[in-house]
């Protein structure tokens, strides 16, 4: 978070009005004097004010859409050097989290937030929430392989749920098939094609219940309006809520 930001979200004087205290050199962090633009974290780093302890209020959540390209993990970090979200969440003032998974080659719509309970009621296993995504397989599609991706399969052990499928479009190369899922097993989609016989060439997530992906460039994230924000709370359960959330933007 920006440390004029961080000063106005405590109270303290306003963004202008810190930005000028950061210039005259009344700021400073863990010590040492400030410069205007800096980024801290909360968590971690003191910020003084002329020699006093600046302490944060409870912050607003933060509830952010990413439209997460392939090539990237769906983690903060990556033991492996691998290229993660976090790289493309780096300007977001607050530290957000995925909610839920992609796998490194599949792309779209990626919720991520630091509401801990809107993430464990969106990825505890009771909660069904559809999921839909536009999955591109080689070659052409018959009714038959529709009729059996549509159909109760075992994967894993387990046997899933039926998942609508829809074909969009099709040519002699590919076909464009449309998949709702309610459950959303890892790599769930990639098993499903695999066992009735189809490589899947592109896996893109385009919406989350109501939550569209809409026209949001790849690799690029926008925080969600207030009306997308109340649809996600209201899913929590209502013993399970705390106080009353707020969107950031």
């Amino acid at each position: 978070m920006r440390i004029q930001k961080y000063i106005s979200e405590c109270g303290v004087m306003s963004r202008r009005a810190a930005e000028r205290e950061i210039e005259l050199g009344n700021i400073k962090v863990n010590g040492e004097t400030a410069e205007l633009g800096q980024k801290i974290d909360p968590a971690r780093d003191v910020v003084t004010y002329k020699g006093k302890k600046i302490r944060a209020v409870k912050p607003h959540k933060t509830y952010v859409m990413l439209n997460k390209p392939r090539g990237y993990v769906t983690t903060m970090s990556d033991e492996r050097g691998r290229k993660c979200v976090r790289e493309l969440l780096s300007d977001v003032d607050s530290r957000v989290y995925p909610v839920g998974r992609l796998d490194m080659n599949s792309e779209g719509l990626l919720l991520c937030t630091d509401d801990g309970e809107l993430t464990n009621t969106l990825t505890h296993p009771s909660h069904e929430i559809v999921k839909t995504y536009l999955v591109r397989v080689r070659g052409m599609v018959d009714k038959n392989v529709i009729k059996a991706l549509s159909s109760p399969m075992e994967i894993d052990g387990y046997v899933i749920k039926p998942v609508p499928v829809t074909k969009m479009s099709e040519n002699e190369n590919s076909t464009l098939l449309k998949m709702e899922l309610g459950e959303g097993r890892n790599r769930q989609i990639r098993k499903m094609c695999e066992k009735c016989g189809l490589a899947v060439l592109s896996l893109k997530r385009v919406s989350e219940g109501e939550l569209l992906l809409g026209d949001l460039p790849s690799g690029k994230w926008r925080y969600l309006t207030r009306a997308e924000v109340k649809y996600l709370t209201d899913l929590i359960p209502a013993n399970k809520k705390g106080e009353k959330q707020k969107c950031t933007k």
